[in-house]
């Protein structure tokens, strides 16, 4: 544990990052595609207007885990997040598979939401499909943003939380006009009755494309209802993924003891009450059976002739798209520079750039990847990809919590999670939940992923781990 701790010191990113930076990016991250996209679709596909009640659910569990999280980040406040901490607690080979998770969440994340930012983009100016959106052979717009964004990512912490700070500003703006604007176009009768009954899908999924809970049980699939209100609580929890990006930027933050915990939960917080309060202006304007998906709140204002305010709303997807990108290439260089750092990934990439004091290595790395998957793959089906890594980690993070005090009773803990151990057990039950809700494909490919890291792992980070070269073997690395 200690020598986790040290490692720390052994780095060289600069510390300028202050609360409200940290709420900044944790907004940018976690207001995207759920906000603009995700509660309209849910909405029409499993929950009706229940899925206001999702985005309670999703937030519930996601904030046990950020309590998880703020205890961790505040009394280990080096880079990598969920992977420092499972080094911290459970080893070396369990911080390997975790990190490897998080590199996974976060690339993936990047190229989904890149392609996206591309289609919005081409919506709102105009574009030739052929260069621009899902259709596109070759997606240039998807590749240029993430050019442009890596070179802000590498220049330096503080530019990187400068933009994602300015984007922020303009996506909450239009998020308060949605709900300024909107609140006078709800109609009671479409939020009648506000969970609708149970029924049988319209075209039913075969084994592979069902929830591995249903599928292991056999049990027929169903929308609406409570069993559809809590499906869509799974999906919709991609939406509040992202927060823990924050825990990865401990070293570059000013005052951690204080200000981590703050910015996880206040960024947290602020979007709960955003993403509440707009899917029930979304399905208060519109019948729920009747919702576009593809453009949900810039349709539901045209309906009612405001146009004006659908235009905002395409400009404000752009921006906060951009911004999640922005956080997700930050976040990736830090993963990186810890594993890194610990020789687990070659040491190149963990080092710091001698002038910007950035993980320049790691975060071109990352780009690179990252533009390769947005240019070519249709990765609209590797979604859920980026959800069930994000749900592990934070089973690791919530079982982290009682074993590091157990092991370590006399750490400092600025910020304690109330009720432990009993609450992180909690947490890491219902995050286990939403994973079973995902389906028997995602957890195939997630298993395929996690192979292919456990490869790497045994035939190079074992054998070029920093505590390695200290003659260890891997059960007697420090925990």
């Amino acid at each position: 544990m200690d020598e986790v701790l040290k490692r720390q010191d052994s780095g060289e990113l600069k510390r300028r990052l202050k609360a409200r930076d940290l709420i900044g990016f944790g907004v940018g991250i976690i207001i995207g595609t759920g906000i603009f996209t995700l509660a309209g679709v849910e909405a029409k596909s499993h929950a009706g207007p229940s899925v206001t009640l999702s985005f309670v659910l999703g937030a519930v569990v996601a904030g046990m885990a950020a309590l998880c999280y703020a205890e961790l980040a505040s009394s280990v406040p080096t880079a990598g997040s969920a992977y420092t901490y499972a080094f911290a607690t459970l080893g070396e080979t369990f911080a390997w598979i975790i990190g490897w998770d998080l590199l996974l969440e976060f690339a993936l994340g990047a190229a989904v939401v890149s392609r996206g930012w591309s289609g919005y983009l081409a919506n709102l100016m105009g574009l030739s499909p052929e260069w621009f959106g899902e259709d596109a052979k070759v997606n240039i717009g998807a590749v240029a943003i993430i050019a442009v964004l890596t070179v802000i990512a590498v220049i330096g912490i503080k530019e990187s939380a400068r933009v994602t700070n300015l984007l922020v500003l303009v996506k909450v703006a239009v998020c308060v006009l949605i709900l300024a604007v909107g609140v006078f176009y709800i109609r009671g009768e479409n939020l009648t009755p506000f969970i609708p009954p149970a029924q049988p899908p319209t075209e039913t999924a075969g084994t592979l494309h069902q929830p591995i809970v249903q599928a292991a049980l056999g049990l027929e699939q169903s929308v609406y209802g409570i069993a559809g209100m809590v499906t869509a609580a799974a999906v919709v929890f991609f939406a509040y993924t992202g927060f823990e990006a924050l825990a990865n930027l401990g070293e570059e933050t000013v005052n951690p003891k204080r200000d981590l915990r703050v910015g996880i939960l206040g960024a947290l917080g602020v979007c709960a009450l955003l993403y509440i309060g707009v899917s029930l202006v979304l399905t208060g304007m519109v019948p729920f059976a009747e919702i576009d998906t593809g453009a949900p709140l810039a349709d539901a204002f045209d309906r009612v002739g405001q146009h004006w305010v659908g235009a905002l709303i395409s400009l404000g997807a752009v921006t906060g798209l951009t911004s999640v990108m922005m956080v997700e290439l930050v976040t990736i260089g830090r993963i990186g520079f810890a594993m890194g750092r610990d020789g687990l990934l070659p040491k190149k990439f963990g080092t710091a750039h001698p002038r910007w004091g950035t993980p320049h290595r790691m975060t071109i790395a990352g780009a690179v990847l990252i533009a390769v998957l947005a240019a070519f793959v249709p990765i609209s089906e590797l979604a859920d990809m980026v959800s069930i890594g994000a749900l592990s980690a934070m089973i690791i993070v919530a079982v982290a919590v009682p074993v590091l005090r157990k092991r370590r009773p006399d750490l400092e803990r600025p910020f304690t999670v109330p009720f432990s151990p009993y609450l992180p057990i909690v947490a890491a039950l219902a995050c286990f939940y939403l994973m079973l809700n995902l389906d028997v494909m995602t957890w195939l490919r997630f298993a395929a992923w996690l192979l292919l890291g456990l490869l790497i792992y045994v035939f190079y980070g074992r054998k070029h781990s920093r505590f390695a070269k200290d003659g260890l073997s891997s059960t007697d690395r420090p925990s």
